[in-house]
């Protein structure tokens, strides 16, 4: 149950349209843009105009994903030894990804009560001298949680005053389980600090083969011209977006929205049915507001590791322990909720075996 490859999940796609929107003339040509191709970003602009943002395609760069982007940011904000302040639980990427920069990571907590929320007294703690820039993964992976708009406009302040830059992945931010008026959809039209807003075909199309993301840069004026600029030169230094991927975006967008619902329509009824299932049993389901993930809370009569080892010795099952993710606390399991609901059904009554609490539900 931790599938997160959409392409190996049983999501239908559209073949046609895809494969069709590679069929593009202009792929045989190699024209390099630094930033990518304009009628690229023009329809990345597009998909944000969408979403009720307007992004003009000026503050858009293309990269062949969100790791690459992230690469790109490490270098243009920081050098060796610099740090950015990371959130704590989150997937377990970036300290990879900086330490390929040489940049340090240091965490900061999401702490939960019936939601999850910034411990902002531990953002403060993290900071040093040489820490560069917040990331803010929204809706966090595996958390599913979203920024709330008072923590935005704290976020803000804390990094306006230490001159750091926010950085805000975004990758699942089409995939929520409802509205809140509350909630940060996007920081992509950010102006009082200098923000990096990344997404790309991965998640939103649920395309990862595709290899194409991108970032929009916001803030002061003055501070995005010169990091687009700068962003520029780093990417033509290794132009690594294929041309027949970029002449394709406009078609893959359209089509990838079909995908985008599939994959929608299948984590929220997962998650529906997780929760019924689970409901008065001693399992619990924590509060997720969107994503590709659900996050359960055992009961201690076995360690994370305990359970995930019981689970796939003796019953088959597969899940993700907590501690993958840096949970500080025991005992929670991790499912995906893009996986087949046969199979998460099945897998969930295998769990509720090690208990002997089946009930009527999980049939």
């Amino acid at each position: 149950m931790t599938q997160s490859n959409p392409t190996q999940a049983d999501i239908v796609y559209p073949e046609s349209g895809v494969l069709d929107a590679l069929r593009h003339r202009q792929g045989l040509v190699y024209h390099p843009e630094p930033a990518g191709l304009r009628s690229a970003r023009q329809a990345v602009g597009g998909y944000y105009a969408g979403r009720g943002v307007d992004v003009p395609v000026e503050r858009i760069l293309l990269a062949a994903s969100t790791s690459e982007s992230y690469s790109y940011i490490f270098k243009l904000l920081a050098d060796p030894g610099d740090n950015v302040l990371i959130p704590q639980p989150s997937y377990p990427l970036f300290d990879y990804l900086a330490a390929l920069d040489s940049v340090g990571t240091v965490p900061y907590a999401l702490r939960y009560d019936s939601g999850w929320s910034i411990d902002f007294e531990t953002l403060e703690r993290g900071v040093t001298t040489r820490t560069r820039a917040v990331i803010v993964v929204n809706p966090n992976n595996p958390t599913g949680s979203f920024l709330k708009k008072r923590e935005r406009g704290r976020l803000t302040a804390f990094c306006r005053e230490r001159g750091m830059a926010i950085v805000s992945d975004e990758v699942f931010a089409d995939y929520s389980f409802g509205a809140d008026p509350e909630r940060v959809e996007s920081f992509a039209a950010a102006t009082d600090v200098l923000t990096f807003s990344m997404s790309g075909l991965s998640k939103i199309c649920g395309l990862p083969q595709l290899k194409l993301g991108w970032m929009v840069i916001s803030g002061p004026d003055t501070e995005r011209a010169q990091a687009f600029e700068r962003l520029e030169l780093i990417s033509d230094t290794y132009l690594s977006v294929g041309a027949p991927v970029q002449h394709a975006l406009p078609r893959l967008l359209e089509t990838g929205a079909g995908i985008r619902a599939e994959i929608a329509v299948r984590t929220r009824d997962n998650l529906a049915w997780l929760r019924s299932a689970l409901r008065d049993t001693a399992f619990h389901v924590l509060e997720v507001e969107g994503g590709w993930y659900a996050t359960v809370r055992a009961p201690r009569i076995l360690s994370e590791e305990e359970w995930t080892l019981e689970l796939l010795e003796r019953h088959n099952v597969l899940v993700q322990p907590g501690f993958f993710f840096d949970f500080d606390q025991e005992a929670y399991l991790v499912l995906s909720l893009l996986t087949a609901p046969g199979i998460l059904r099945e897998g969930v009554r295998r769990l509720m075996l090690m208990t002997g609490d089946v009930t009527p539900r999980l049939s």
